[in-house]
């Protein structure tokens, strides 16, 4: 008696191969397609690699790659639609924008076309946010006077844009230095340490005589006739005789937090 085998297996085999051929038709497809996608967003990106010419300004966009810092931009003299236009080509770049020096009648223009804009009157910077940033360390931002808190506010908004915690310790200067040993263990458990004063400029050289840790000493544009615009407290602080301080130029707090966030990167 002959026994004659279904086909149905054979069918089904057959049937199964190609249900997978398929399956891996669509796959290929799909990351092809994906690839091609990526491709054109690659070089789209790249065309503005490494810098966007805007005609006014030629964004680098590929700072942020060579040195870990997103252009910063410097708004002094810039008009408020310059600003808006490189403000635009940042954003749509996914970068957290910062700019410095903006003059408070720029504001109410900025802000209405950029609704998520933060200003910060005193420190006169302005703040755009895509994504958060991840914390690094503690800086202590301490200041002489009440008239260097400016600067100071420019260098902890700095600090904290760049993701560091900031303790502002204010008003504690050498005219009564008393103040400054009521908080110098909040000053002492920071990672660095920036100071910031007009006039003479002794604190830096106070403040790197009692702690561990690097000391980015600010002079201000604070003081009278011969204190020359900062050039008094300047050049007392290249001359200090303490260990550890780093000087940066007059009324330049956004220099000292840059500085103190790449010291604790290392």
């Amino acid at each position: 008696m002959t026994v004659t085998k279904s086909p149905l297996p054979v069918i089904a085999v057959c049937v199964a191969v190609v249900v997978v051929a398929v399956l891996i038709f669509i796959t290929l497809k799909k990351r092809r397609e994906q690839r091609e996608r990526e491709q054109k967003r690659a070089e789209e990106i790249l065309k503005e690699l490494p810098y966007e010419n805007l005609g006014y300004a030629n964004l680098d966009h590929h700072r942020q790659l060579r040195n870990g810092y997103g252009e910063t931009v410097y708004c002094e003299s810039k008009t408020a639609e310059q600003i808006e236009g490189i403000l635009h080509s940042f954003q749509k770049m996914g970068s957290n924008v910062m700019g410095t020096r903006v003059k408070p009648e720029q504001y109410p223009y900025l802000k209405e076309r950029f609704p998520e804009l933060i200003y910060h009157p005193e420190a006169r910077i302005i703040m755009l946010m895509d994504h958060p940033v991840e914390q690094v360390g503690m800086v202590a931002v301490c200041t002489a006077g009440t008239s260097d808190i400016p600067v100071a506010e420019e260098a902890a908004l700095t600090a904290e844009f760049f993701g560091d915690k900031v303790d502002r310790v204010y008003d504690v200067g050498v005219a009564g230095i008393h103040r400054l040993f009521g908080k110098i263990d909040r000053i002492q458990s920071a990672d660095v340490i920036i100071v910031i004063a007009g006039m003479e400029g002794a604190l830096a050289s106070v403040v790197g005589g009692l702690v561990e840790v690097p000391v980015i000493a600010v002079p201000t544009s604070v003081g009278y006739g011969a204190s020359f615009g900062g050039l008094a407290a300047l050049l007392s602080m290249l001359n200090s005789c303490a260990n550890g301080i780093g000087v940066v130029n007059i009324d330049n707090g956004y220099g000292a937090a840059c500085l103190a966030n790449k010291i604790m990167k290392r």
